[in-house]
């Protein structure tokens, strides 16, 4: 049995721009995962979010996907309305992967189009390569394949050792220093979930689980992913590129833009930092015309 805490629902109150309907999976593992179901229609948006965001970062994005098809938006384990281990060594790249696959079959998710970012993108494009009959569409933002191939450098060495030196991190300020256009109440929202820092586990362990090693837990199947992506994957693509996000550079995606086989020319989104999707509804719909819809 896995020890866990669940946010009170009355942190979620009046959070702007979020008054979505709450739905909840119950997973084998016996913790309760929540996620967002909008729209209807034979075309499915899975929605991925990354560190330290939940599903609130897709807001913006999620109304303008469910004006055609449905909008699928979990929150990982640790985040959100999702229950939260209250053990970091719980949060493993195959836990949160594991959690997303059993969502995807259980919810029997078909022609779906992955929207990834952060996290979501170095999980989510793990799904694709090993369920590829559900998939024919993707939109990509900051992030990038954890194979562990390339040396950690010494920006997000910095970030790690920060992350372990505030074990109740402040979110909302965070936030707010990564995306200058979020209002104070927007800010707090992303906090909401996180009344303290018991609350905090897997925030605290995301950054710890970048494969730094080819033999890293969670690099040999990014690695299969990659491989995949970029001799394979024959859908539609559409990548957006926040290119004033520090982490996750515009080179850096112009890296990940050769690794998308038929990956048209990006969106580059100049004021954009590493929460794309806070700049996200002129996104959305440059995604739907680029895919004909």
């Amino acid at each position: 049995m896995i020890d866990f805490v669940r946010t009170p629902d009355d942190r979620f109150a009046n959070l702007p721009g979020y008054t979505f309907e709450p739905h909840y999976l119950t997973q084998s593992n016996g913790l309760r995962m929540h996620y967002l179901d909008e729209g209807e229609g034979d075309r499915t948006f899975l929605c991925l979010h990354g560190q330290p965001s939940w599903s609130y970062l897709y807001r913006k994005m999620l109304p303008i996907f469910a004006e055609k098809g449905r909008v699928i938006a979990p929150d990982l384990f640790g985040f959100g309305k999702s229950d939260k281990p209250t053990d970091q060594v719980v949060y493993t790249f195959d836990f949160h992967r594991a959690g997303l696959v059993e969502l995807v079959e259980t919810l029997d998710l078909q022609n779906v189009t992955l929207v990834c970012q952060d996290w979501g993108g170095l999980l989510g494009l793990t799904l694709p390569p090993f369920m590829a009959e559900r998939f024919n569409r993707l939109i990509i933002m900051n992030t990038g394949f954890a194979t562990g191939e390339v040396p950690l450098g010494d920006g997000f060495k910095a970030w790690q050792l920060y992350n372990r030196s505030q074990p109740d991190m402040d979110i909302a300020a965070l936030m707010q220093r990564g995306t200058g256009v979020l209002s104070d109440a927007e800010a707090a929202a992303y906090g909401a979930p996180f009344p303290d820092v018991t609350y905090k586990a897997g925030v605290r362990q995301f950054p710890e689980l970048v494969p730094g090693e080819p033999d890293s837990p969670g690099a040999k199947i990014s690695q299969q992913s990659r491989d995949w992506w970029r001799d394979t994957w024959s859908g539609q693509s559409f990548m957006a590129i926040g290119a004033s996000d520090p982490v996750i550079t515009k080179n850096a995606m112009m890296h990940m833009h050769s690794l998308i086989r038929g990956c048209p020319p990006p969106m580059i989104v100049e004021e954009a930092g590493h929460f794309v999707q806070e700049w996200g509804e002129p996104i959305a719909r440059a995604a739907l015309v680029a895919f004909g819809d």
